[in-house]
């Protein structure tokens, strides 16, 4: 063994017998350690501290060799084992965990595995001490326990190898990969716990430990490998052969629960070791369908055949009742109709009490514990759930209707006494452990399986609506009867696993067509499983009582919210569920408050602008009325009113701000949303004594952080959606927002800048050329004015200096680039400058994120029309762009390139608009460093490679004939085009592709460009001819096609060889523009047609003598045949891809005028010789049948 490590032992008890004088010198004695002289600290030790120091004291003084040894260890054993360490119960037990694994590997010396009764003992000590502690061990003592216990199973009997093994399964807990050879003996072929845990093994207690020991083996802890994939399948194939194993007839119930917790928890541990490695589908619906039956487990009067595998359908999978009980008509019956009105009967009287004043600690605790307790009772009815009405539209079915009747219990059974200790009772919280235990693994299964693989066992576990005859067994029925609020919660956390990420999934539900007759359609299903699900959970949200789970029916609602498709089903869904939240608002827990906040949050910004919810924004305050949003919970959980009047202290009517104050439909009518007045009070106005406000100094006390940030965060989302609805509160908001800056807490600061932020945007929309918003409806210019007036004067200041910060930092200038264009060239000049020269120097700071938010908003800046033609701002911007473009940081780059992007077609603005003066008074020098830092920069990844490409094309476009011939831009010119004929056929991503493809086409439009004569003009040309023909993405060939087409001149296109060969690689795309693979590019196939045919007319205008041969012999052949029905359909229709293309609509009646003026200039060509001649004769015919067919048409 090696030598224990020093350590100071614990401090003992002055008046104890002194320990120490009775031991003999030896080597092999464990070192001298004084006595501590802290009193003080002696003194606060809680009891179980010093019974630990007292005990473990005199077992390191004891010896093999001591007298009595066997007597004294039995002695300490018994006292350290009667001691409670749990720091649940003990929360200031200190007990170090050197001291544990010090005392456990010495007493490992003492005990010899021949006395069994005390070896017993020791492992029982052993996982007493390292499962209440939580004790991490060091390698040292985890090899010695290891060992000990590892050869106790060898030698020691049967007997002994259940608490033998417990105490390795503590030892081993979340160490399994660093027991391998241990593990490949037990586990191996023929391993020891392959005998203990098979369903075959009569002692129930040794399968329990071994399957414990097996589950404490594959859990994995954070930062350590997991177990090998070899061993986790063994661990799988037993924990599922034992969940799917019935319970022998001599086995007691509790034990039978505690093997199956026992599996279930290892299962759990199998699958947190990532993806899903336990063989396919067969496995996984094996697992799914023991889950599902344990999820049941111990539903009283259940009778079903439970399959042993489920299957992937896209219809519901339903279990079919058993035959083996026949139904009594007569006495069913009647037992349904006293049910019935008991149930009612009942429900009244549970929400009765609930509409009056809050209830005390004491007694929430107590329905706390009433509620925990609930599992002992026989029938799973959660009283008025089925006996409430949804709202006026959904009459809920009666419990006898909406379960099977071999549910329902007779008078006797429900007035069964809940006595703690009682046999029943026990067993009924055994049952709900195994419940929440199987939620547990069904929530791990979730997580770790392919959700197109999950979504095939959808209808097993969310039914759609049910029409007659027995309703299945699904989350949603856990969720409304099961009467252990911990199960609830549990099967709502699974459902909102399966709900999230499920968009895509159920984006295919539609019920706003006719219904079918002769089948269902499998989006008509989708549709109906989430009215039922809204159904459900409706249901859920009026019965429930326990606030946790109250909060996870919400998030759960959200999550639903967030993923259904509302704009393909029929109205009415979102407005009962607007009406019946509206009330939780006013809970007076916290998280149900944030929990609902949150869902307001999905309903705003699901499909947003949603009609539905747009009309429910609209509605008045008092609109639904008390009937429509009340709950039977409202009048005992607000907080805002006391039994339904408002506290004197503040009267509501006097605030402009309370979402409580009636108004009529009129008045209301012009009035801000509803949702958005509840956030700004919410957010700034104070609330009276609550125990979870949040006190400021010398004032009211606010809402909780949590609130209030959830309160910002859903304004953000309503001004982002509905930004129509809420700018008529556009110096609210804004003075919101200001008050959120000006505290102290960074969250609210933060979160009141992103509010600002979402505010500039919209505004800047409604501004912007292509808006369809009316002029008359947009904010007023002198409003946005004042709004950043009153912000830039000093409450966004402060959090552009926090250097502290740094998101908040960030979020400042992500602010600052919100501005409207037209508002900040009427702001103060010295606010003008202020905000560019706090930008400039916010681009110097280390931290990543703030130099992001700053290059990005000196992006947006550039292209200010008050800023772009500052010839001083355009030089300083572009000289912070190009040293942004070299930092490391990934995301600096990106928006470095795009900005330097943004800064290029600003050249090209003031190019166009300006004119060469502009061109002469920027530096030659700088455009230089631009030209060399885009090509640098078109190697780099593919975010920044797509906007270098841009601003490669765009200075190409720039340049004037003056900067080309000089010899300093001669080798960055011809570099820079190569960069993009590189990008051009590159298998980067098909963004970069077309934006290199438009850049080609941007530099073509430069007549300086000598596309005649440079090198480097035939592979532009090639490049752009192959991807027109070749390219599987269509816009990446509409980009070509149109680069194709820009060239103005013959000359540019080179010889007749070249001529003729771009023109056939036109005609080809366009002959086989028919043939198109992708379904999602197929929108495109029109605009690629267009471009094509508009490229080959273009080319056709442009042609000499010289090209009519080729030409002639092309379109007499059968591609010319080809190619005539796209042309024509070209000149008749209007150009639907002008605008991809990226070219200027066109009507057909002038592009007729075109064909008819290539064709009068063809006639003038004169032919150099027959060949010529005959060629040109074809084309005129060509181009003459063209137009009497368009004529004809």
């Amino acid at each position: 063994m090696a030598s224990p490590v020093r350590m100071s032992a614990p401090a003992c008890d002055r008046r104890a017998d002194p320990v120490f004088s009775s031991v003999a010198l030896s080597a092999e004695a464990i070192p001298f350690t004084p006595r501590s002289t802290d009193g003080p600290r002696l003194d606060s030790l809680s009891d179980a501290e010093k019974q630990f120091s007292r005990c473990a004291a005199k077992l390191r003084a004891l010896r093999a060799s001591s007298g009595q040894l066997r007597e004294e260890l039995n002695q300490l054993f018994d006292q350290l084992l009667s001691e409670n360490y749990n720091r649940t119960f003990e929360p200031d037990i200190n007990i170090r965990p050197q001291d544990v694994c010090l005392l456990l590997k010495h007493v490992s010396s003492l005990v010899p595995l021949s006395q069994e009764h005390l070896m017993v003992k020791f492992c029982q000590l052993v996982h007493h001490l390292l499962n209440q502690l939580k004790v991490i061990m060091d390698e040292q003592t985890l090899e010695v326990l290891m060992n000990y216990t590892s050869s106790a199973l060898k030698e020691c009997s049967l007997w002994t190898h259940p608490d033998v093994l417990l105490a390795l399964s503590t030892v081993v807990y979340g160490n399994g990969p660093q027991c391998h050879q241990l593990v490949n003996d037990l586990l191996g072929e023929d391993g020891l716990l392959l005998q203990y845990s098979s369903p075959s093994q009569p002692n129930v207690e040794l399968r329990r430990v071994a399957l414990i020991f097996m589950a404490n083996t594959c859990l994995r802890i954070p930062g350590q490998p997991p177990l090998d994939d070899q061993y986790r399948s063994v661990c799988f194939r037993v924990f599922l052969k034992t969940l799917q194993s019935t319970k022998p007839s001599d086995t007691d119930d509790l034990f039978y629960c505690m093997v199956i917790q026992a599996a279930l928890k290892g299962l759990q541990c199998c699958l947190s070791g990532g993806k899903w490695k336990f063989g396919g589908g067969e496995d996984l619906g094996s697992a799914l369908a023991a889950l599902k039956r344990l999820m049941f487990q111990g539903a009283p009067g259940l009778s079903v055949e439970w399959p042993s595998v489920l299957y992937p359908a896209l219809l519901p999978q339903y279990e079919g009742i058993s035959a083996e009980k026949p139904a009594e008509p007569q006495k069913s019956l009647e037992t349904q109709k006293d049910a019935d009105a008991t149930g009612k009967a009942s429900g009244k009287k549970k929400r009765k009490p609930k509409g009056k004043g809050k209830k005390t600690k004491a007694d929430e605790s107590r329905e706390d514990d009433r509620e925990e307790k609930d599992e002992a009772v026989p029938v799973w009815q959660r009283g008025g759930g089925d006996g409430l009405r949804d709202n006026g539209e959904t009459t809920l079915k009666s419990s006898s209707s909406f379960l099977y009747p071999s549910w329902k219990f007779n008078s006797s059974d429900s007035e069964f006494s809940d006595v703690e200790g009682n046999a029943q009772s026990k067993l009924r919280l055994f049952h709900g452990r195994v419940r929440q235990g199987a939620l547990h693994c069904m929530l791990a299964v979730v997580k770790v399986v392919e959700r197109r693989t999950l979504y095939g066992y959808w209808s097993s576990f969310i039914p759609d609506s049910h029409t007659g005859g027995p309703p299945p067994l699904t989350l949603l029925t856990i969720i409304l009867k099961d009467s252990s609020p911990k199960v609830r919660l549990c099967a709502l956390q699974v459902l909102s696993a399966i709900l999230d990420g499920s968009r895509n999934f159920l984006a295919a539900a539609e019920d706003t067509a006719p219904p079918r007759t002769s089948y269902t359609p499998f989006s008509f299903t989708l549709a109906t499983a989430i009215r039922e699900l809204h159904r459900a959970l409706s249901l859920a949200l009026l019965a429930e009582t326990s606030p946790q789970t109250l909060t996870q029916v919400i998030k759960c609602l959200a999550f639903l919210v967030s993923n259904a498709p509302y704009h393909r089903l029929r109205p009415g869904l979102l407005s009962q569920l607007w009406k019946q939240i509206r009330s939780y608002v006013r809970h007076r827990d916290v998280t149900v408050r944030v929990s609902v906040l949150t869902l307001y949050g999905a309903l705003v910004t699901t499909q947003a602008p949603l009609p539905e919810v747009q009309l429910l924004l609209q509605q008045p305050e008092d609109s639904g009325g008390a009937s429509g949003s009340c709950t039977p919970q409202d009048s005992a959980l607000s907080w805002r009113k006391r039994n339904g009047v408002a506290s004197p202290a503040r009267v509501p009517a006097a605030s402009p701000h309370s979402p409580y104050v009636p108004r009529t439909p009129t008045e209301g009518s012009g009035s801000p949303p509803w949702l958005l007045k509840l956030c700004v009070s919410l957010v700034t106005q104070p609330r009276e004594d609550q125990p979870d406000a949040e006190g400021t100094a010398g004032g009211a006390a606010l809402e909780p952080p949590p609130v209030r940030l959830a309160a910002l965060q859903v304004l953000a989302h309503l001004v982002r959606g509905y930004f129509p609805l809420t700018q008529s509160s556009l110096c609210e908001v804004g003075q919101v927002s200001a008050h959120c800056l000006q505290e102290t807490d960074p969250s609210i600061q933060l979160h009141g800048s992103k509010l600002l932020v979402e505010f500039g945007t919209g505004i800047i929309l409604q501004y912007r050329a292509e808006s369809s918003s009316p002029e008359s409806s947009r904010v007023p210019i002198n409003q946005v004015v004042q709004l950043w007036s009153d912000v830039l004067s000093g409450p966004l200041n402060g959090a552009l200096q926090n250097d502290k910060d740094p998101a908040l930092q960030a979020s400042a200038c992500d602010t600052l680039a919100s501005v409207l264009p037209q508002a900040f060239v009427q702001l103060p000049e010295k606010t003008q400058l202020m905000c560019i020269t706090v930008l400039l120097g916010l681009t110097y700071v280390e931290n990543h994120l703030v130099k992001t938010s700053a290059v990005r908003a000196l992006g947006v800046y550039i292209l200010f029309p008050c800023l772009r033609e500052d010839v001083m701002f355009v030089a300083d911007t572009a000289n912070i762009i190009l040293a942004a473009l070299d930092d490391r940081s990934m995301n600096v780059r990106t928006k470095a390139a795009w900005a330097l992007a943004n800064l290029s077609d600003t050249l090209i603005i003031n190019m166009q608009n300006v004119g060469v003066a502009f061109q002469e008074e920027l530096s030659d020098l700088l455009l230089l460093k631009m030209l060399q830092a885009a090509t640098r920069a078109s190697t780099d990844k593919d975010k920044v490679k797509s906007n270098a490409v841009r601003v490669l094309g765009n200075l190409l476009h720039f340049l004037r004939h003056s900067q080309m011939s000089r010899s300093v831009f001669q080798r960055p010119l011809e570099d820079a085009i190569r960069a993009l004929i590189r990008t051009v056929l590159s298998e980067a991503t098909m963004k970069v592709r077309w934006n290199a493809c438009y850049a080609l086409g941007n530099a073509f439009r430069n007549p300086a460009l000598p596309l005649e004569s440079a090198p480097w003009s035939h592979d532009a040309f090639s490049a752009l001819s192959h991807v027109v023909t070749s390219c599987e993405n269509l816009k990446v060939r509409i980009k070509s096609a149109a680069a194709l087409a820009v060239p103005a001149q013959r000359g540019c296109y080179g010889d007749t060889k070249r001529f003729c060969c771009i023109w056939r690689s036109l005609a080809t795309s366009l002959k086989n523009s028919e043939n198109i693979n992708d379904f999602l590019g197929y929108r495109y196939s029109t605009s690629l047609r267009h471009t094509l045919a508009e490229a080959l007319l273009h080319l056709l205008s442009l042609s000499e003598a010289l090209d009519m041969v080729e030409l002639g012999a092309f379109l007499a052949g059968e591609e010319g045949r080809g190619i005539i029905e796209h042309l024509v359909k070209y000149l008749k229709e209007e150009g639907e891809g002008d605008d991809e293309a990226g070219g200027d609509r066109v009507h057909p009646q002038q592009r007729i005028v075109g064909l008819q003026r290539t064709l009068i200039r063809l006639k003038e060509l004169k032919a150099g010789g027959r060949a010529e001649e005959e060629g040109k004769q074809v084309v005129l015919q060509f181009l003459e049948d063209l137009l009497k067919i368009c004529e004809e048409c």
